[in-house]
């Protein structure tokens, strides 16, 4: 079987690194048997990651880590999501985050250098706490009604959090909420040990389902001024480029199933046919649209990537281009996925084989920001642009 990376993999860096990828999407898919039915983020995987130092790879060279171009992140995220796709979503946060801070300085530096200093040494792991139940995803601009009231030197924060991915096994959050005194929105880094702050075990899905992404419950958490690390811009966001790691976690996903369907194929002999199924024309129709449908999902993610590394200069005009990406993607993902079911058939509705998962995982890509309908309309007003 060609292995779907090897075109991917251009130099002996990226190799190294993939290496990387390769050891925790192994522990991951070891431990996919007790993390789906019990909808778990697993320590053990946990633990390679931070073994393979995962999360401080987006942090520059200066703070120790590896200053992962987009190009080479998203390599990395699609390899772990072939594993699962839940730890590769779950920890593409964080490695994301951090990126973003490092590259856009929406912090101010010594709140940045103490976090850095932190996931490069001792390899903590944050998340953003941004969603909840009566506002949606936070993309769609509502204004969150976890509320932080100034006291005094120090602000009381009440709220809610949902999809809070990883809860329990982070070390910071990045908590939004609206600042009363300031009438904005801004973000607190809180530690998971504060006072006050508390997960509740909510999360009970139909995919994803090891993301573990729980609630977060903030009952008068009293931090200090400091804690408000960011506040909301006024202007007009900026295209955020790893955000990609959204379409390749699910181009993982469908990478796994294109293997396991292939595999599948050349085994399975029905005591109807003289030779496995793979020999049959139908199979091999089905094998062919899931090739060119990867090999064109791979190419336009890649190629956005590689033009956001190679060409800073144009990532303000490139909002359209990586929105493009992620509903091409995460939809041709969901089509790969429905063809392994079809060449699995029955089998591919049984617990005793990976394709029901594959199927539940990669419906989730189709729910993450920026969602089809915003991306249409998005495209159609450019496309009308004078």
């Amino acid at each position: 079987m060609v292995d779907l990376f090897d075109n991917w993999i251009k130099n002996d860096r990226h190799q190294r690194l993939f290496e990387k990828a390769e050891r925790i999407a192994k522990e991951a898919k070891a431990q996919v048997s007790r993390t789906d039915p019990e909808a778990v983020f697993s320590h053990r995987t946990l633990k390679v990651i931070k073994q393979e130092k995962y999360p401080s790879l987006t942090l520059s060279a200066a703070y120790g880590g590896e200053d992962l171009s987009l190009y080479e992140f998203l390599l990395l995220q699609e390899k772990i999501a072939e594993g699962d796709g839940s730890v590769a979503l779950s920890i593409g946060w964080h490695l994301g985050i951090m990126k973003e801070l490092k590259e856009d300085k929406l912090w101010r530096k010594n709140d940045f250098d103490r976090l850095a200093k932190e996931v490069a040494e001792e390899q903590k792991v944050v998340n953003r706490a941004a969603t909840e139940p009566a506002t949606g995803s936070p993309t769609r601009g509502g204004v969150p009604e976890t509320k932080a009231v100034r006291n005094g030197d120090r602000y009381i924060i009440t709220g809610r959090k949902t999809f809070t991915s990883m809860a329990d096994h982070l070390d910071y959050y990045i908590v939004s909420a609206y600042v009363e005194d300031l009438d904005e929105i801004g973000w607190f880094l809180i530690d998971r040990h504060h006072p006050g702050l508390t997960v509740d075990k909510t999360w009970d899905t139909l995919g994803m389902r090891g993301t573990e992404s729980d609630d977060l419950v903030l009952d008068g958490v009293e931090v200090n001024l400091s804690d408000l690390v960011e506040r909301k811009s006024k202007e007009k966001p900026a295209p955020k480029g790893w955000l990609l790691h959204i379409p390749a976690c699910y181009l993982g996903i469908a990478t796994a199933a294109r293997n396991d369907a292939i595999e599948f194929a050349q085994n399975f002999q029905p005591n109807s046919l003289d030779t496995p199924i793979a020999e049959v024309g139908h199979i091999q129709d089905k094998i062919g649209e899931m090739e060119w449908k990867l090999l064109q999902a791979h190419s336009f993610m890649y190629t956005v990537a590689r033009k956001w590394d190679e060409e800073p200069d144009q990532r303000k005009q490139m909002g359209a281009e990586l929105a493009a990406v992620k509903l091409a993607v995460t939809n041709t993902a969901a089509e790969v996925v429905d063809l392994a079911m079809r060449i699995a058939g029955g089998r591919g509705l049984s617990k005793q084989y990976p394709f029901e998962k594959y199927y539940r995982d990669v419906r989730a890509g189709l729910h993450n920001p920026p969602m089809d309908d915003a991306v249409v309309k998005m495209l159609a007003k450019q496309a009308l642009s004078e």
